[in-house]
Parts: structure tokens; C-alpha cells; sequence
């Protein structure tokens, strides 16, 4: 087999997988909104809100997932299991620790959480309700996300993939019976949800555990939870620090672009938690390219094949531009469909159909940047550009610009929504350019652990 079929029988063992695993986590996403959307808008937006505390913890697991990958990827490339297994305990100690607060937050001020994001008594109250339920799932997703995240970097994607999926789809099912009550079961509206989501992250977890224990896996060694490699540990740090500081800062900038539109009516809310929706749907292949690339490269980056890294990375840019274009075309032509069939008001719905026509350059750029920052950057350790790119694009242009637009200039909704939908193409320039210096094309192993 050529050196190009050995690279695409590679990605797409892995990005196929991954990006089902992607879009079935976001259709639970949809299933509760269609499914709430039945019951009340309010529901729908309230539960939407709400969802931004769980967007803020999986920003936390995104980093610690993200520096488990940089090195689980080049230590399983050069063929160190046991330093993949410190890696998982390291990873595993502080994603415990992050999710129990997150729980604890949840349990005992849900209303002041709520209250960061809407006015709203009434979405904040049906909100809450929501959080002190769900907040159980979050000390769960902590540990099954790290359990899945090695499972991808050793050799073990689709079963990965196959774990995750049945978990969302038990979730989605879950979701009709609970929410709408079945046979004997009543109908519980929102608490139904967040049982749902629950129930499932215990069939995640137990099944991720259990997998771990068989033959030949990576598993969990608990003297290196207490008695961690103190040079790892410290290149853990060194990698993940970056990454996490980079998360906060895009997530902190995309939940104001929700504060923004959770003050500007319930109408706006509405609109942009299916626009949000359907962009995260149709980007599953996109970010599946992204962790997908990112793994191959660092396998080869950990091999010492240094050409051959940086010739996968310039296929994938390539790649990316084109999944990119595809997304963004799809999302056009699925546009009428998804304005059919959505219970919306009058209001709403005008403001639904311009933001999905807007969500179509974002994909463009969500496409690149996702597959060149978080895949090939942080394959070899280059985990800092991302920080400064999305600390400038987000904190000095598009967040300032949105809460000008929207509170002082009051310009029209969809205006605003536009402006707080550029941050992915204005960093396209400094993306390309970093990219071409060839920084991340580094072995990070270490030969003495």
C-alpha cells in the first residue's frame, strides 16, 4: 500500500469513529431540545442555559483530554504502555477533582449558577431544577472521559466510539421515556431530562471501567494515583496548563456570546439554542478530523518519523478546507428542513433561519482552526499558540464588539449574532502562519521514564 492509502486507512479508522461518537453526544443535544421544544419554549431555554455549567466542565475535561492526548499519542508510538498507564492516573486524579466541584456548585447554588446567564425568574427557576439533578452526571463524564480518551490513543477507538454511542443513545431514549412518562412511568418534563442524562453517564462509566480490566488494555494502577512519575507529571502540566488556559479563555468568550443573547428575549435564546445545535451536529466530522489528525501525527511524532508527521499535517490542512466547504454546504441545504420542523414563534423562527445561513462561514474556519490548533499543534506539543490566538480574537475583537453592539448601539439581533460569529475566520491568517513555522514538528517522549 502507497504512503498516502496507509495515511487515509489511518485517519479514517480513527476520524470515522470519533465523529460518530461527536455527533451522537450532540444529538442528545438535539433530543432535548426537540423534545423540551414540545413541552414549552421556556423549557427549551432553560434547559439551554442551564447546559452552559456542564459547556464550562467539559472545558476542564477538553484540556485534561487534550494533554492526555499529546503524550498518550507519542508515548503509545513509541511503544510505552506503562507510561501511557501514569498518564491515565494523572489525568484521572485532577478530572475527579474538577468534576466534584462542578457537582457540589450544582447541588448547593443552582439558582446564583442560572442567574449568570438570564434575568429570567421563570428560566431561572426551571433551570435550576435541571442542575441539581444532572449535577450527578458531571462527577460521572469526569472519570468515563478519561477512560475514553486512552481508549482512543491505544489502539482502541471503536471501542471507544461503541461505548459512547450506545451511552448517548440510551440517553436519547431515556430522554422520551422520562420526559414524557411511558406505561407507569410519569411524565417529568425537565427532571425527566436530567435523569436521563444521569442513568446514562452510569452505563458509560461502568462499561469503560470494565473494558479497562481486560486483557492487554491500559489500565489503572492505584499507586500511581498516590505515587505519580514526577518528570511526566510535569510534562503533563507543561502541555495541559496551555491548553486549559486556552479552553477557559474560548469558553468563557462563547458563554458570553450566550449571556449576550440570553438578555436580548427568550425569542433569541430560542433561535440560537437550535442554531447552536445544528452547527455542533454538522461539525462532528470536522472535530472527528481533528482528533483523529492529532493522534496520527503524534503516533508518528513518537516514532521519531519527523517527515512523515509534518507531510500528515499538510495533508490534513488540506483536508480540513474541504470538510470545511462540505459542512458549511450541508448545513445550506438542511436549512429549510430544520426550519420546518421547528416550534418556534414567528420571531424566533426569522431569527433561526438567518443564523443558520450564518453558521456556514463558521464552519469554514471552526473546520481549519479545530484541525490545525487542536490536532496538529498539540500533537507536538505546541499548545500555547492556541491561547494567545483565541485570547485576541475573542477578548479583544468579538466579545467587546458583541456587548457594544447588543447593549449600547442596540443594533438588530441578527447583527449582533454575525459579529459574535467571526472569531473563527478573523484567525485564519494567524493560524496559516504559525502553521508554516513548523514549530509542533517535535519528538516530546522522554527515554528515561
Amino acid at each position: 500500500m502507497s504512503d498516502r492509502g496507509i495515511f487515509y486507512k489511518k485517519l479514517f479508522t480513527l476520524v470515522l469513529p470519533i465523529a460518530f461518537q461527536n455527533f451522537m453526544t450532540a444529538a442528545v443535544s438535539a433530543s432535548d431540545a426537540i423534545m423540551l421544544g414540545v413541552i414549552s419554549q421556556e423549557a427549551l431555554s432553560a434547559v439551554s442555559l442551564a447546559g452552559q455549567i456542564q459547556f464550562v466542565l467539559s472545558l476542564f475535561l477538553a484540556a485534561l483530554t487534550i494533554g492526555t492526548t499529546i503524550l498518550a499519542a507519542q508515548y503509545w508510538g513509541k511503544g510505552d504502555k506503562v507510561s501511557v498507564e501514569k498518564i491515565l492516573a494523572i489525568a484521572l486524579r485532577f478530572s475527579s477533582a474538577i468534576s466534584l466541584i462542578f457537582f457540589l456548585g450544582t447541588l448547593f447554588i443552582p439558582e446564583t449558577l442560572m442567574g449568570i446567564f438570564t434575568p429570567d425568574a421563570e428560566l431561572t427557576a426551571q433551570g435550576a431544577e435541571y442542575l441539581r439533578i444532572v449535577g450527578v452526571s458531571y462527577l460521572l463524564m469526569g472519570i468515563s472521559q478519561i477512560y475514553l480518551c486512552i481508549m482512543k490513543n491505544s489502539g482502541n477507538t471503536l471501542k471507544s466510539t461503541v461505548i459512547g454511542s450506545v451511552s448517548m443513545v440510551t440517553n436519547i431514549v431515556l430522554n422520551a421515556v422520562f420526559i414524557f412518562g411511558v406505561w407507569k412511568i410519569p411524565a417529568m418534563g425537565i427532571a425527566g431530562a436530567a435523569l436521563a442524562t444521569v442513568l446514562s453517564r452510569v452505563l458509560e462509566l461502568a462499561w469503560a471501567f470494565a473494558e479497562s480490566l481486560r486483557h492487554g488494555r491500559v489500565k489503572l494502577h492505584v499507586r500511581y494515583l498516590f505515587h505519580s512519575d514526577g518528570d511526566l507529571k510535569r510534562d503533563f502540566f507543561h502541555y495541559t496548563l496551555p491548553v486549559l488556559g486556552n479552553e477557559l479563555i474560548w469558553g468563557c468568550g462563547f458563554t458570553m456570546y450566550s449571556v449576550i443573547m440570553g438578555h436580548l428575549g427568550s425569542d433569541a435564546v430560542a433561535a440560537n439554542s437550535i442554531a447552536n445545535i445544528v452547527k455542533n451536529l454538522i461539525a462532528c466530522l470536522c472535530l472527528g478530523l481533528a482528533s483523529g489528525g492529532g493522534i496520527i501525527v503524534g503516533n508518528e511524532l513518537g516514532k521519531g518519523n519527523l517527515s512523515g508527521a509534518k507531510d500528515y499535517g499538510d495533508r490534513l490542512c488540506r483536508l480540513s478546507i474541504l470538510m470545511g466547504a462540505l459542512s458549511g454546504l450541508l448545513l445550506l441545504g438542511l436549512s429549510p428542513l430544520i426550519l420546518g420542523f421547528s416550534n418556534l414563534s414567528p420571531t424566533a423562527h426569522g431569527y433561526l433561519k438567518g443564523m443558520l445561513f450564518m453558521c456556514t462561514y463558521y464552519l469554514i474556519g471552526k473546520s481549519v482552526n479545530s484541525t490545525v490548533i487542536a490536532g496538529i499543534f498539540c500533537a507536538g506539543g505546541d499548545s500555547r499558540f492556541g491561547l494567545f490566538c483565541d485570547a485576541v480574537t475573542m477578548w479583544a475583537v468579538t466579545v467587546p464588539l458583541g456587548l457594544l453592539t447588543a447593549f449600547y448601539f442596540k443594533i438588530p439581533i441578527l447583527a449582533v449574532y454575525f459579529i459574535i460569529n467571526l472569531d473563527e475566520i478573523i484567525k485564519l491568517p494567524a493560524v496559516y502562519r504559525h502553521y508554516k513555522k513548523y514549530n509542533w514538528v517535535r519528538d516530546i517522549t522522554r527515554s528515561s521514564l
